[in-house]
This record gives structure tokens, sequence and C-alpha cells, in this order.
């Protein structure tokens, strides 16, 4: 008996000191739904916790209003981690989603969201949730009221409020985490810099973050971890092809970063000469938004990988583009709005009565 308590007791205090980040590259699955006929890849989204673009990115090829009966459509569940610290809360701007990692040792909770417009993008870094507020109210900033002057001085907590019901005050003093009045936008690019979640979302979010949580935002289009032994890339329309997939435009020709590269050749370790860029080359261009296989560590060394490695560059314009370092301050003429009077809707959307202001 006094084994077992004295074992016990050596647990209780050991245990915490030795206990684990989530060990895994991965968690979640994809999942392929069959359409039926009432089925829009926007309803669809909300339904399955995910975003706009990531559902379209990964269902190039259907109509988004009207896919029809029977229709494949891949909801893309299967999440690689972003390269980041596993603690709080994570943000990847490119894939406009949110990871919270409550629990050490376990899988993040995740969330689609909306993050900034052109031209008012959402800062990268470091910071921490610094406050919590419950039915916050909303005050237009002078570049707003100059745009729009019907807009009141302060809207008040209720169903006009594009805050939405909860909020999250960062460490930057002009952003927030907060609900929406307009759900349909998630997904998009459309707020004024800071990081909107369904109505929904929020509210499960909220109570379970507290004050001082870490916040980290990333930008990262392409992501790579191990699933068992074989290394998988999942990569993201950045964040000038997310405007484009929004707008139904062409989509300029695929780029990589000498951070993804790094990221890439790092994560692959001694197996490096393994990958297989073509299949690399392939994931970059379809930025369908879900993990795919591109080295396995039973396959035998690959002698063409640097001949594979030297076209991909080659394709690539012949060059990894330099990105500049990662900046953490906001700019100072943007006072906790988050609202787009600018979004686009089809004529399709239209004719279903279902736009993205809903």
């Amino acid at each position: 008996m006094k084994y077992l308590l004295l074992t016990a007791l050596i647990l209780a205090f050991v245990s915490p000191a030795v206990a684990k980040t989530y060990d895994k590259d991965y968690f979640g699955e994809t999942i392929v739904h069959k359409a039926v006929y009432e089925d829009t890849l926007i309803h669809l989204a909300r339904g399955n916790g995910l975003g706009y673009v990531e559902l379209r990115a990964a269902n190039p090829k259907l109509d988004p209003w009207i896919p029809g009966a029977g229709a494949r459509i891949i909801l893309p569940k299967k999440h690689i981690l972003p390269d980041a610290p596993r603690k709080g809360i994570v943000i990847n701007l490119s894939e406009m989603r949110l990871f919270y990692f409550k629990e050490v040792g376990k899988a993040p909770i995740t969330f689609p969201i909306s993050i900034g417009r052109e031209g008012l993008s959402t800062p990268k870094g470091k910071t921490k949730i610094v406050r919590k507020k419950e039915r916050p109210t909303w005050r237009p900033t002078k570049r707003m009221r100059e745009e729009d002057p019907d807009l009141p001085v302060v809207v008040e907590a209720g169903p006009e409020n594009p805050l939405g019901t909860h909020a999250l005050y960062l460490g930057w003093p002009q952003y927030m985490i907060h609900g929406t009045n307009k759900p349909y936008g998630i997904g998009r690019r459309v707020s004024s810099g800071c990081i909107r979640m369904y109505p929904e979302s929020i509210k499960e979010l909220w109570p379970q973050v507290p004050v001082g949580t870490p916040v980290t935002v990333v930008d990262q289009a392409i992501k790579v971890g191990w699933i068992d032994d074989e290394m998988y890339v999942e990569v993201h329309p950045n964040q000038e092809q997310s405007m484009a997939i929004e707008e139904d435009r062409a989509l300029k020709s695929y780029e990589i970063t000498s951070e993804d590269m790094k990221r890439i050749i790092g994560k692959a370790g001694e197996f490096s000469e393994n990958i297989d860029w073509k299949k690399v080359r392939q994931a970059v261009r379809d930025h369908k938004g879900y993990p795919v296989a591109v080295l396995n560590k039973k396959r035998s060394t690959n002698k063409r990988s640097k001949d594979e490695l030297e076209e991909f560059l080659e394709e690539a314009d012949g060059s990894v583009k330099e990105v500049a370092p990662v900046v953490a301050k906001a700019p100072d003429s943007h006072i906790y709005d988050d609202v787009s009077s600018d979004n686009k809707v089809s004529e399709k959307a239209k004719r279903k009565k279902i736009t993205f202001n809903d």
C-alpha cells in the first residue's frame, strides 16, 4: 500500500512536467459527400465547418451554386498543422483557418475564418488575448464614415452589429477575433483586418479561451507533415489566388517561396532525396487544400530527385520567391472595425436569393 501511495505521489508531481505537445502533424479526415439537388457549396461549407474559398478550391470543377444531385463533393476536413508553436491559438491566413490547442497533448479544435481584404490585411506575428466581450458594440472608423456618411457613430449589440455576439480582443490594439452578422462571408477576404468567425463558431470558442491565451498568426499557403510513413503537402490558394477564386477569375501561375522550400526539405530530413517533386509541383499547381503524398520512407532513393527539383523550380519561373520578414505591427488607421460594403454576389446567387451579406 505504501508503495502504491508513493508511486501515485510521484506521478502526480512528475506528469505535468513531462506533458508533451500534440505530436502528430495532422488531424481529422477527408470526407466525400454525395450531393442532393438542394445543395450549394456555400451552405455545405457552413454546415461542415469549412470556408467558402476552401470548399471551392477542393472542388474547382463544380458549379458552387448548382453542383447537381449525385455530384461527389470533397469536404477537406483532414488538416496538416501549420509550422507554428502548438499552443494557444494559431491562425493561418492563406488557409483562412484558426486552430485552438486547448488541451496539452491533444489535437486542436479548428474553425474557418475570414481575414482582411486587399489593402486592409490582417497582420502576422505573435500576440495574445487581452480581454473578452459578450455583446460588443461597434464604432465605425473615420475611414468608414467617410466612405459611407450614413453609418452611425456607434452600433450597439444586436442583429445589425457586424461584430456579432462575442469578441476576443488581441494585444494588437486595433484587431480582434469576433462573430459576424454576415455568416456567408466566412472563408473569404472581406474584413477590414479583423478575424471573423461563424456565429456558432465564436459562441463555441469564446467561453473556452482565457485572457492571456497566446495567439500566433502565420501565412503558410503550403504546409507539410508526416502521416505514418508518408510525407504530405497541403497547398492552399495564397491570398491573391483566394481573391481570384471568389471573383471567378483565372489564377496566375503558381509560385513557391524560399520558406516553403525550406519547410518541405527540412521536414523530409534524411529522406529529402526521396521527395517526388513532380507530385509537389502538381499539388502546388492545383492548390486544392487537402493533403497529397509526396514522399514514402520505404521508397528507394530517387536518383532523379535533383533533376526533378530543377524542373520544378524552372517551371516556377526559374527561381524561388523571397518573402519579407514577418511583421506583427498593426496599422494605426484601424480601430476595431470589421465590415465590408463591397462584397460581390454572383447572378446565380441573386436568382437563388442567396447573398454573402445574409
